[in-house]
């Protein structure tokens, strides 16, 4: 195994980014409250060799570097978001984050007993104690959906789900009683359309409390162009915390906390990415940090390969003490050998990675995105990408009616 070649770096300038230069006014006339009639009929502005044109998004094949490899996130969007009305009068609102118990996803999706969940709770003052109730239909009959506050942890709380019927599954009630869990930015309640537009048509596992909305504008006939082009795609999964709505509210970013995303990645797909290391576009920001997380975490097991227990999670500012000269193949490669040997078909792990201007990306070779709320983040890892041109292609997208946020339009940003 090859010697690393690191040395640790000073992540001082990071004290130096004011989040107020990252803020643009982004009119509330601008932000989609509906999606477009037809998924491909988005407009997709093109960023490339520095110039900036737009078109409609079904056209997006013409535009993909030939041979690209396209990663998308299959994360499914949950009915994350429950209501308890009580006698009182009083609503209380539950946003379902993550498991705690089981903390596996798919176990607590499954179990026909109590589960525990880290949760936002709104109108938490009317919560004194004890049990609160909401009634749920299914399969025609009336049950009981309970829910207890246990403990706090941070600004969320573990919630104990129970309900009256053992022969119906979590996954089964939240189905039944929850709703669609829309951005705050968009001012209504959600409708029926909403469950299948605000959901990618090739989400499959359970698990995100938004959607990964840079996938919300592909459909059969874009994958059809893409198919005949001879661009391959695979898919990983990311479940989206509600943190990725969470704004920063500090001066300097140094000081703000990035929530921690989980994701899963099979060995499969690591092959795919191993051999198209060089041709990689991520559709969305999730499978960018994705992306860029799984070179670190190949990395981490190149300075540590005797280990026999290794922690698949990492943190925020991590990367940036580490100055590397290993390649994209040789992070992947490592990942590879550490699943062959423990014969492992996918990897689970954790991200809470930021972002921003001064960081050098490593596997994304392009990304697919929407436009990102003043700010934000997520603007910040958009800044990092175009090397601060965000600007220049915000003002563009305003300027030519593009419509913003999770219902809005789409860009394709290339180098």
């Amino acid at each position: 195994m090859q010697t690393a070649k690191v040395k640790k770096t000073d992540i001082g300038f990071m004290r130096d980014i004011d989040i107020n230069d990252y803020d643009y006014n982004l009119p509330p006339d601008r932000i989609a409250q509906y999606p477009v009639e037809e998924r491909d009929k988005s407009q997709l502005l093109i960023y490339k060799d520095d110039k900036i044109e737009k078109d409609t998004f079904i056209n997006i094949v013409e535009y993909l570097p030939p041979d690209s490899l396209l990663v998308f996130n299959n994360t499914m969007v949950i009915r994350a978001r429950i209501l308890f009305h009580k006698e009182t009068g009083a609503v209380i609102e539950i946003l379902c984050l993550e498991p705690v118990v089981p903390s596996d996803y798919a176990l607590s999706f499954g179990s026909k007993e109590t589960v525990e969940w880290k949760c936002i709770v709104g109108n938490l003052k009317k919560w004194k104690r004890g049990k609160i109730v909401t009634p749920f239909k299914y399969n025609g009959n009336q049950y009981n959906l309970y829910a207890e506050r246990n403990q706090p942890e941070g600004d969320a709380w573990k919630i104990g789900f129970s309900w009256n019927n053992p022969e119906i599954s979590f996954g089964e009630v939240i189905e039944a009683t929850g709703h669609i869990p829309l951005p705050p930015y968009i001012n209504r309640d959600d409708e029926t359309e909403d469950i299948e537009r605000y959901q990618t048509i090739y989400s499959s596992i359970k698990g995100s409390v938004a959607a990964p909305t840079a996938g919300l504008h592909f459909t059969a006939n874009v994958f059809e162009k893409l198919k005949t082009r001879g661009i391959k795609s695979v898919e990983l999964t990311l479940h989206v915390g509600a943190g990725t709505f969470q704004p920063v509210k500090v001066k300097n970013i140094y000081n703000h906390e990035m929530h921690r995303e989980h994701f899963f990645i099979d060995t499969k797909t690591i092959e795919l990415l191993f051999e198209n290391h060089t041709k990689i576009i991520a559709v969305g920001t999730t499978s960018v940090r994705t992306l860029e997380s799984l070179y670190w975490l190949g990395v981490r097991l190149i300075q540590n390969p005797s280990g026999t227990s290794h922690s698949f999670s990492l943190g925020q500012w991590e990367v940036y003490d580490i100055e590397t000269d290993f390649s994209v193949k040789q992070s992947l490669g490592a990942l590879l050998n550490f699943l062959y040997e423990q014969n492992l078909p996918y990897l689970e792990a954790s991200t809470s990675i930021m972002i921003v201007p001064g960081y050098k990306f490593r596997i994304t070779s392009g990304m697919i995105t929407n436009f990102h709320q003043p700010r934000s983040t997520l603007l910040m890892l958009i800044s990092a990408w175009t090397e601060n041109r965000w600007k220049d292609i915000y003002t563009y997208a305003l300027k030519n009616s593009f419509r913003f946020l999770s219902y809005g339009d789409s860009s394709l940003l290339l180098r």
